[in-house]
């Protein structure tokens, strides 16, 4: 069905529930794709003895080189970007197939899950912030009792995303590596190719541990680099462009500009003139 792809850095015993949770909670059958950032754990001899395509960096390169070095190996019409700190929940692979079934053939867009994590953010459940108190059963039990709207815009990952659009604007920009700021630049890329299906499932869920791998780096200052490239930042983008968070409606349209589109975008404008002067 999908080709699920799957970054990791050193963080065992989180990939392996993250692929059990998948085995265990897909109604299809899918492709799994491991990339290995340096695998100085157990991960690298677990994915070889267990015959999971994979990629690997004998270094961490961070996740837009980890995901665009695994995607090459994907098989399936469409991929599945996911992180190794995720837990999928029941049914997650359904949900995304209805929605695929509604769309014409060919047709490019974003489709996104619901992160469950145990903060106030998205859907609020507290099933341990880590491994060694996760809740399972808690969780299986509690969640279904939960609704959560469809919504413009995007949690991010978990995404659906068909290969041909992936490959139209070149996955994601290695400018941003490791990783921040990576995923709004790719939903731009795609604005600009012209996508403008941009949809969150309320009812496809993973249990997010509070991106766990982004502890182990001093991460890169994605929101300059996204002003610097694009012109606008990136809550800019996400309030005029993605209507983030909104209800879901329908296919996004061109932004309104009113007078508070470009009171904002001119503070866009005042923040890249600054850092361009300044250097910083």
């Amino acid at each position: 069905m999908f080709s699920v792809i799957v970054p990791t850095f050193n963080n065992f015993e989180y990939l392996k529930l993250c692929l059990d949770s998948l085995k265990k909670n897909s109604f299809y059958k899918h492709e799994y794709i491991i990339h290995i950032n340096e695998g100085s754990d157990k991960t690298l001899e677990f994915v070889k003895s267990n015959n999971y395509k994979f990629s690997y960096s004998k270094i961490n390169e961070g996740v837009c080189v980890a995901f665009n070095k695994a995607v090459k190996l994907a098989s399936k019409k469409f991929i599945v970007l996911a992180h190794d700190d995720m837990y999928f929940c029941p049914d997650w692979d359904k949900v995304f197939q209805s929605e695929l079934s509604k769309l014409p053939d060919n047709s490019d867009f974003f489709l996104s899950g619901t992160m469950v994590q145990p903060f106030q953010s998205y859907i609020n459940l507290n099933c341990g912030d880590s491994i060694k108190n996760f809740d399972e059963q808690k969780l299986l039990a509690e969640l279904p009792k939960i609704k959560f709207k469809d919504f413009q815009g995007t949690h991010w990952q978990p995404s659906l995303i068909p290969l041909k659009t992936w490959n139209k604007v070149g996955g994601f920009s290695e400018e941003f590596s490791p990783g921040l700021g990576s995923d709004p630049d790719f939903n731009m890329k795609l604005w600009k190719e012209g996508v403008r299906l941009f949809k969150g499932l309320g009812d496809c869920r993973v249990y997010h541990f509070s991106s766990l791998s982004l502890r182990k780096k001093v991460w890169n200052n994605g929101a300059k680099t996204f002003l610097l490239k694009w012109g606008i930042s990136i809550k800019f983008f996400k309030k005029y462009y993605l209507k983030t968070d909104e209800k879901f409606e329908n296919i996004l349209d061109e932004p309104k500009k009113n007078f508070f589109y470009y009171l904002d975008l001119l503070k866009c404008k005042i923040s890249v003139f600054y850092h361009r002067m300044v250097g910083i």
